[in-house]
């Protein structure tokens, strides 16, 4: 009989190849099953798993410390075990006698919050950005972009000109486990990039590109990084004098946040956001019922 050691490894083959999860996705659970096996030792069965010992593994991910002495957060261990469960759920499908996944229960953590910026933030944000050179121009249009489409920021730095239809206002982007879906740009937004692209003398494909050296022609080596994108966001919201953290994903976030506000359903926002749950974009329901109460307070006397 194979150990967990070696069912693991066939696991995650499983999922490359059968499941066509996304190299993410891949290195995440490689890293969570890789703690596991560590801490079952390479001779163990799964036969031999049981609460018990799921108990025993919990505990050392609650007391597990790094070099820094810096501890596992409560999301963190349950990446752990949902990618356990993921694992259980495959042996039992393949008829591995072994403890079934749904014994195994996710420890609760609080409500997840989500941070937004208002209307009247964001156009001090776009009103921070200084148009006259192209540094300016790209960076107007990837905050109209983000803002606009809700797009992840790894999504953002992997688009490409071709890509991005401008007369329609739309175009297709793969999100988490190269799921793709549509996403439409505003006007503000399709100006934006129209002007930032005509300020362009290169032939690069990336709908963004860097500002290093022109006789570099590697077109992914002039492609804008996600750790970029973050930083233009950071350095703009603090010209706006916005002392929250402000990233990407808080454009998202906001962006989200508005759709429902003005009356979208619930629905068409998870869609929209490329979420592969209902659960997930659940969390803008609480932020939009704080908002709806505030709009009541203020004009309801």
């Amino acid at each position: 009989m194979m150990t967990l050691f070696q069912q693991i490894q066939k696991y995650l083959e499983f999922c490359e190849i059968a499941q066509n999860k996304s190299q993410k996705t891949l290195e995440n659970y490689s890293h969570y099953l890789r703690r596991f096996k560590n801490f079952v030792g390479k001779e163990a069965l799964p036969e031999d798993l049981d609460l018990k010992k799921i108990q025993e593994y919990r505990l050392y991910l609650n007391r597990h410390k790094d070099e820094k002495g810096k501890g596992l957060g409560k999301k963190t261990q349950n990446y752990h075990i949902i990618a356990l469960r993921a694992f259980l759920k495959y042996l039992t499908k393949n008829d591995i006698e072994t403890l079934s996944p749904e014994k195994i229960e996710l420890s609760k953590i609080p409500t997840r919050s989500v941070e937004v910026i208002s209307r009247e933030e964001l156009d001090r944000i776009f009103k921070a950005v200084d148009k006259v050179n192209k540094s300016g121009l790209r960076d107007i249009a990837i905050l109209e972009t983000l803002y606009s489409t809700g797009l992840r920021v790894s999504e953002m730095a992997s688009l490409n000109r071709d890509q991005v239809d401008l007369k329609r206002r739309e175009f297709m982007v793969r999100g988490k486990g190269s799921k793709p879906r549509i996403v439409f740009l505003s006007e503000n937004a399709v100006e934006a990039i129209n002007v930032y692209l005509k300020s362009r003398d290169d032939n690069f494909d990336p709908l963004f590109i860097n500002n290093m050296k022109t006789d570099i022609t590697d077109h992914e080596k002039r492609r804008l990084s996600t750790v970029s994108i973050e930083a233009i966001v950071r350095k703009y919201a603090r010209k706006a004098g916005i002392i929250k953290k402000v990233t990407p994903h808080t454009l998202r976030h906001s962006y989200a946040t508005e759709l429902l506000i003005n009356g979208a359903d619930i629905r068409s926002v998870q869609e929209m956001l490329g979420h592969s749950s209902i659960t997930t974009t659940q969390i803008y329901t609480h932020v939009t019922n704080k908002k709806l109460k505030e709009i009541h307070d203020k004009f309801h006397k």
